[in-house]
């Protein structure tokens, strides 16, 4: 009889390293055509650019290092995938380039390569670029190619407004909304279920994250266990993938099943108080803190095979474990500190400068005020308006504006305590990126406009900020019209607005704001006069 000796850990299973991560890449195929499908080819050149830089990268660092070549057991092609899938359709191809490096060369191959690494390397490539690039990275365009607020944007203006949940579910649901490349639930579904069945991811992780996260956003979300709420969050976000295919990452995730359990709960848990209490998405920061606290898990729920127990045995011995804190390797130790450190450090600031932000913004406001009405020394609620605007519960103002909602109006007075004009401040969700656009607008008292100032312009620098230059807010001044109209070039007229080239959606946005302020003017304010 031949006897195979060798060291452990031992071989339990014919499934190899790369047949498993060739499986798992075959299981985001469907998602990565969803993408291409709906989004196009700058989507495909995504995918194809981060996989071909992560597998590139890892070929490098093995030739420089004299290592053997290990890009055939197709782990860094599944980490180019899920950094690609995880990205915005219209992300430069730059981006998912340099993720990729990060995510393969520092995460992965600095710290022993192939089951080494500390945080799952896809989602450290991603929180990286989000770091680096957080404007570019946040930039979502809708499939008409003009820049819309994303569904999950959308659901949190509504909660924030309580206003009702209008969001076409189906639509995040089969991945045609505008999100990132792999948004395509059911296509996730199909390949996370597959890996499930084969059991190459463990069903402990990921529905407990999931079961987690629907729970708390249940309870403590602002809208109860409403379904389409719940299931807009479900299906928004990363859920989906992070539940299937990054937490479930065997080097980052816990051992035992009970261990899998807690480390799925803490993922769910975290991602969404991140969820409700940021005002961007961080479901890939709890999976990477989650993956801090793996060794943790690991060390006090061990699994105990054939009835072996270690506390009995050290009775029996009379063997005293060590303190708890020489117990805890030294780098859980760090770790925990700095996440605790840093989260701690955050809230401080924010709730320090709270206030001073507060007063900067009001301050902004009263400069505005001021700047669109010259005449006037002061400015008095008016209550015509104020009643208006607090019938309208915070909702859009009218549809046919866009989505503009009038956020306060004033009667502004000289010296002698006369009514010279009217200041009335406008908000509009329809900027590039379904970034807020806020101002001023500067009315006499016949409805002539005084002129317009931003208070809040967060647009592409050196192009849609240029509605902030005097070439075009001065189009709306000294106008006495009714509406203006935005104009691509062509026309001409009092109440045409030329649009800004290159960032005709920014300027679209400030013309239905200016109207919207118009309309609550004449209707509101005036009677309908």
């Amino acid at each position: 009889m031949t006897l195979n000796l060798s060291a452990s850990p031992h071989v339990r299973d014919r499934w190899t390293t790369s047949f498993i991560m060739h499986t798992v890449l075959l299981s985001l195929v469907p998602a990565a055509v969803v993408g291409v499908i709906v989004y196009g080819w700058n989507a495909l050149l995504v995918i194809l650019a981060s996989i071909l830089a992560a597998v590139g990268t890892e070929a490098l660092f093995c030739l420089l290092t004299k290592r053997p070549l290990s890009i055939l057991d197709g782990s860094a092609a599944v980490t180019g995938m899920l950094l690609a899938l995880s990205l915005s359709p219209s992300t430069p191809v730059v981006y998912p380039i340099i993720g990729s490096v990060f995510a393969i060369l520092v995460v992965k191959c600095c710290f022993g390569g192939l089951g080494k690494n500390f945080i799952n390397p896809a989602l450290a490539g991603r929180c990286f670029l989000l770091l680096s690039f957080g404007k570019a990275m946040t930039q979502f365009s809708a499939l008409d190619g003009v820049s819309s607020a994303t569904p999950l944007a959308v659901l949190s203006e509504a909660v924030n407004k309580g206003t009702p949940v209008n969001i076409d579910v189906t639509s995040m649901f089969l991945g045609t909304s505008n999100a990132i490349i792999g948004s395509s639930i059911v296509a996730l579904l199909i390949g996370g279920l597959v890996l499930w069945g084969l059991d190459i991811i463990h069903g402990e992780i990921c529905f407990s994250v999931l079961g987690a996260f629907t729970l708390v956003i249940g309870l403590f979300g602002g809208r109860g266990f409403d379904p389409t709420f719940l299931a807009a969050h479900l299906c928004g976000g990363g859920v989906v993938m992070g539940a299937f295919f990054m937490a479930t990452d065997y080097t980052t995730s816990p051992v035992s099943r009970l261990g899998q359990l807690v480390y799925g709960c803490l993922i769910g848990v975290l991602g969404a108080l991140f969820r409700i209490l940021g005002k961007v998405d961080y479901f890939s920061y709890s999976v990477i803190i989650a993956n801090l606290f793996t060794p943790l898990i690991d060390m006090y729920i061990i699994p105990k095979p054939y009835a072996y127990r270690k506390k009995a045995i050290r009775a029996a011995s009379g063997v005293k474990l060590p303190p708890l804190m020489q117990r805890i390797p030294k780098p859980v130790i760090a770790l925990v500190i700095i996440t605790l450190v840093a989260g701690v450090a955050l809230s401080g600031v924010y709730s320090m400068t709270k206030e001073t932000i507060d007063a900067q913004a009001d301050q902004a406001k009263a400069a505005a005020y001021a700047a669109v009405v010259p005449e006037a020394v002061s400015f008095e609620r008016d209550k015509m308006a104020d009643a208006a605007i607090e019938a309208l519960g915070g909702q859009v103002y009218d549809t046919k504006f866009g989505k503009s909602y009038i956020n306060e109006a004033f009667a502004a007075k000289d010296a002698a305590g006369n009514t010279v004009g009217y200041a009335i401040s406008i908000s509009t969700g329809d900027g590039y990126g379904g970034q807020p656009v806020t101002l001023s607008l500067g009315l006499d008292t016949t409805g002539k406009v005084l002129g317009i100032a931003f208070t809040e312009l967060e647009q592409t620098p050196g192009l849609g900020t240029l509605a902030d230059e005097p070439a075009f807010k001065n189009q709306f001044a000294d106008k006495q019209v009714s509406q203006f109209v935005h104009s691509k070039g062509g026309v001409s007229g009092d109440n045409v607005i030329d649009a800004i080239s290159g960032a005709s959606t920014t300027s679209g946005a400030v013309v239905n704001a200016v109207n919207a302020g118009l309309d609550f003017f004449h209707s509101v304010m005036q009677g309908g006069n």
